[in-house]
């Protein structure tokens, strides 16, 4: 039998989200990283479902060389050790590199997918923006909108929106018992 898993967006849906001028940008240390409240009690949630938990984020200011990567790999390093977390897929690239790994392109989660051996028909993507929605959605997986409200596109057709992560994790859970 094929696991289930819950993909989770990293900054905005774990972390809180670095906003200025309307945008969502990463913490640029371990010491700004704010795991968001509530947290670590819905992904404990969700894996005693027996979900997979695997985080699937862009990076792109390793690519721009505003960050470096041992510091992104510092905060998953942290993350890994202190959350519930099977797996972090990181895409360093910025948007003109084209990869497949980088959201809206579902690449990552696919990649995922094989390696874990996941069902995406019962599977679910969280995020905040509307690259997580779509990259949940051409994988195949039910989407799970939080709206912060952020001056950017917002996503078409999301299957929830939600106001956090826990909100997100009672619909699974209410999901998977009917």
């Amino acid at each position: 039998m094929k696991n289930r898993a819950v993909f989770l967006d990293r900054d905005g849906v774990i972390n809180r989200a670095i906003v200025r001028d309307g945008k969502p940008y990463p913490p640029a240390s371990l010491d700004e990283l704010e795991i968001l409240h509530g947290v670590p009690e819905a992904l404990y949630k969700l894996k005693s479902a027996n979900y997979k938990l695997i985080v699937i984020t862009n990076q792109p200011d390793v690519a721009r060389g505003t960050m470096k990567r041992e510091t992104v790999e510092l905060i998953h390093k942290h993350m890994l050790k202190t959350l519930p977390i099977d797996n972090i897929r990181s895409c360093f690239h910025d948007s003109q590199d084209n990869c497949d790994c980088r959201k809206p392109k579902a690449g990552a989660i696919l990649s995922a997918a094989i390696e874990f051996e996941i069902d995406l028909t019962n599977s679910f993507m969280i995020g905040d923006r509307w690259r997580d929605i779509e990259a949940g959605q051409s994988a195949g997986c039910h989407t799970f909108f939080i709206d912060y409200g952020y001056l950017e596109t917002q996503p078409s057709s999301p299957n929830h929106i939600v106001k956090s992560l826990n909100e997100a994790t009672d619909i699974i859970l209410n999901f998977q018992r009917s």
